[in-house]
């Protein structure tokens, strides 16, 4: 049995409200398997959003369909993930235009926001849950946006039909998750503000036994009816605008204007290969796509299939080329229309195989990698970012019957985002994955606020085609920036490892984001962390979790798998 399933004992007592809550911790579970199915499938973070995509499937709608149905219900039943108080990234493949679309529905920054946004009086960073909580970390959300666009061109059933699944059981309720309940009871601040405390508790300050949302189902009523647009303009986009403004903690500047001329952008995807396979994923503002392959194109020179995904000598160099790549990540990535990002040149085969020979099998270097100079920059040019990032988020994968496919990754940033209840929705904390320092050693960091900006995110919804140039896998995860590792090893696992998914998604989630080597704790680590310690890796051994959702093409069908550390499932006819 892996690791990942054991892990141990959580959500033992509340804490303290001084304390900060954990950035969505893992789910002791047990063993997922997968799913397997003929013609279509969805994967979500929940049984109740997958059922709801699936039934549009069943209806004739189209994968774009379906992931509207599912993010609306995830909006419900894993509110502390995503919603349309937040923004998402979306990578399609339209079988028929044989070709892949990315849709950037990223959150940006109010028009009065500053460089300085993050700074406290003394000039210091704020602590990150005083950024966070409240409504200066709110960002102009973009899921429902993104959708729209997507629909317009992709969707077969009416709009309007997509939010009946959730409209439904918002009206008629739910009960929480055992993991929604353990949230519920370990945050210290969505109590201390209404609505936010009479939606979540009880009168004596327990999580409720079940949760009906009128507030939502009214706001979907009218989205349904009226498009995005409803969302953007009149009396729901100003009572966002109020409930920013009128935070108890940190009061926002998100105006009506940033709203009414917000735009989802339809980008060019960033693809690469990976041993004779094609994968492609999200560029910019996303961080994705472009550290995936990074990694991945430092680890072609190495025979990962003879040394075995998850062995020692496998993890180490895993772990030496995600330091190298998060270490670039760190540098250059951020919002491409604020900033030159060199995607081509981070890239580029002679820049990586360079990169690549700093890779030692038998030993890690001590200290935090430098990050390169690619080809049309160089590393001098920018500061080193000091973003927080905190894990959150939620992942949809759908491949329907006409041999569409799409990852979506989704997400308010940390759990319950900026714990603001608007019309029965969560607004998201995202503007806090900016660097909240503008500027190191007198050079401006990529990744710094700007009015009108969007934040570097790690979400890493990916697409992988086969040596014939079919759909092959659709996956992505939760888990904040280590989104971009537990996605590489789930790849290198079924290419590498010929792993089916459920097997690549339950290894243990090690990996190195340019400081210690993160060994996730469980049977075996303590054996792992020795075996790197020889090699001088710097490890650390923690809970480690992420929401990986996915779905493999086999010669037996469609098979889906679900993250054993979150709520989710495959479920496909």
């Amino acid at each position: 049995m892996t690791r990942c399933v054991l892990l141990a004992l959580l959500f033992l007592a509340a804490p303290a409200l001084a304390q900060a809550p954990p950035p969505e911790p893992a789910t002791v579970r047990s063993e997922q398997h997968a799913s397997i199915a003929r013609h279509d499938m969805v994967a979500a973070a929940n049984p109740a959003a997958a059922a709801a995509g699936r039934e549009v499937l069943r209806r004739g709608g189209s994968a774009i369909d379906a992931a509207i149905a599912t993010q609306l219900v995830l909006n419900l039943v894993e509110p502390q993930s995503s919603g349309i108080g937040g923004g998402a990234f979306l990578v399609y493949w339209s079988a028929a235009e044989r070709r892949v679309f990315t849709i950037d529905g990223r959150e940006t920054a109010p028009a009065a926001a500053r460089p300085d946004r993050f700074l406290g009086p003394d000039g210091k960073p704020l602590a990150f849950y005083d950024a966070v909580v409240g409504g200066r970390s709110v960002g102009v959300p973009g899921v429902l946006r993104a959708l729209e666009l997507a629909h317009r061109r992709w969707g077969k059933l009416p709009w309007a039909e997509l939010f009946a699944p959730a409209i439904a059981l918002a009206e008629q309720g739910f009960a929480p998750s055992p993991r929604l309940h353990a949230l519920l009871l370990r945050d210290p601040f969505l109590r201390l503000a209404e609505p936010t405390r009479r939606y979540f508790y009880d009168a004596d300050g327990a999580p409720k036994a079940r949760l009906v949302d009128p507030g939502l189902a009214a706001t979907l009523r009218a989205v349904a009816a009226g498009g995005a647009d409803v969302f953007y303009t009149g009396p729901i986009a100003a009572d966002i605008v109020h409930a920013i403004a009128a935070a108890p903690t940190n009061p926002g500047d998100l105006a009506l204007s940033d709203l009414r001329d917000y735009r989802a952008k339809l980008r060019a995807p960033v693809c690469g290969a990976y041993r004779g396979h094609r994968l492609c994923g999200m560029g910019p503002p996303s961080s994705g796509a472009v550290t995936l392959l990074e990694m991945l194109g430092m680890l072609q020179r190495f025979d990962l299939a003879r040394l075995r995904p998850g062995s020692a000598a496998a993890t180490h160099l895993f772990a030496e080329a995600g330091r190298l790549a998060y270490a670039d990540r760190d540098r250059y990535l951020a919002d491409p229309d604020f900033v030159p990002v060199p995607v081509r040149g981070l890239l580029d085969p002679g820049y990586l195989a360079r990169r690549s020979r700093l890779i030692d099998p038998a030993h890690a270097p001590s200290g935090p990698a430098a990050p390169g100079d690619p080809p049309g920059t160089h590393a001098s040019l920018w500061g080193r970012d000091r973003a927080p990032e905190l894990p959150g988020t939620s992942n949809i994968a759908i491949i329907d019957r006409a041999g569409d496919a799409l990852a979506m990754t989704t997400t308010i940033e940390n759990a319950f985002g900026a714990r603001l209840l608007v019309r029965g929705f969560l607004l998201n904390n995202e503007l806090t994955d900016f660097s909240f320092v503008p500027q190191t050693d007198g050079r401006p960091v990529a990744n710094r606020v700007e009015p009108g900006k969007r934040p570097r995110s790690a979400m890493a919804p990916t697409l992988v085609f086969d040596r014939r140039g079919r759909i092959e896998l659709a996956l992505g995860s939760a888990g904040g920036p280590a989104i971009i590792n537990d996605v590489a090893k789930s790849v290198i696992a079924v290419i590498d490892g010929h792993d089916d998914l459920q097997t690549a998604f339950d290894l243990p989630n090690d990996g190195n984001r340019n400081g210690a080597t993160e060994i996730e704790a469980g049977p075996g680590a303590e054996a792992m962390a020795a075996a790197l310690r020889a090699l001088g890796d710097r490890v650390a051994i923690s809970d480690r979790p992420s929401g990986l959702t996915g779905i493999l093409v086999t010669p037996k069908g469609l098979e889906g798998a679900a993250d054993p550390r979150r709520d989710g499932t495959a479920l496909g006819d």
